[in-house]
């Protein structure tokens, strides 16, 4: 197979597509790229894969020599990268390597496949847990009961709003206060009851009795 019919082949993959050099020089770009990432081919051929992505430093993409030197098949691996928008997103990537028949160039294919909203979902979920790990060590320790200091009136109405379900942007409009107003609040009262995040301080503040 050439490049050309590799490429071709490529462009009606479901997942997000490229190809690069072993010098990480983009030589193909598919529609399922440019939908992930917001980069139109035109705008990405030709140059290095990790300026368009920006990877962050403790996952930057395998490249240079280490892609001239493959041998060994590259297991599939999670990577946060940046999109066009400035947003950071996680995807899983498979990497396959391709050896042009006729040249014997070989590139790097590489399939990215969306994965943020279960990464988003996993780090909730294991906040939560460490959440609730705190909240058991706190119910066995003596300062838990220890007197806190007084919150005011906007200070208790925040909590009731968080522990009716309120979402940040929703409290803040309700309060007309801008949401680094209303962090700043949530930092006071966390400083008071001697909590970490905000589920603590609901939690913490309906124990004692301070917000129904």
């Amino acid at each position: 197979m050439v490049e050309s019919e590799l490429f071709a082949l490529l462009e009606q993959t479901a997942d997000a597509t490229y190809t690069i050099t072993g010098n990480g020089e983009i030589c193909s770009w598919n529609s399922a790229a440019q939908q992930l990432f917001g980069y139109a081919e035109s705008e990405v051929l030709g140059r290095n894969i990790e300026e368009i992505l920006e990877p962050d430093a403790e996952s930057r993409s395998t490249s240079g020599s280490s892609l001239r030197d493959m041998a060994e098949p590259i297991p599939d691996f999670d990577r946060e990268v940046q999109v066009r928008s400035g947003k950071r997103v996680w995807v899983n990537i498979s990497t396959i390597v391709f050896r042009n028949e006729r040249t014997g160039r070989r590139l790097v294919v590489q399939l990215l496949r969306d994965i943020d909203h279960q990464r988003r979902n996993e780090e909730l979920v294991n906040n939560l847990v460490e959440s609730a790990r705190r909240l058991l060590e706190s119910a066995h320790d003596p300062s838990h009961h220890a007197t806190v200091e007084p919150l005011s009136e906007k200070e208790l109405r925040i909590l009731k709003l968080f522990a009716e379900g309120c979402a940040s942007g929703v409290i803040a409009k309700k309060l007309r206060i801008s949401p680094q107003t209303l962090r700043n609040h949530l930092h006071h009262i966390n400083r008071k009851l001697r909590t970490h995040n905000r589920l603590e301080a609901v939690t913490h503040a309906q124990r004692r009795g301070l917000i129904d």
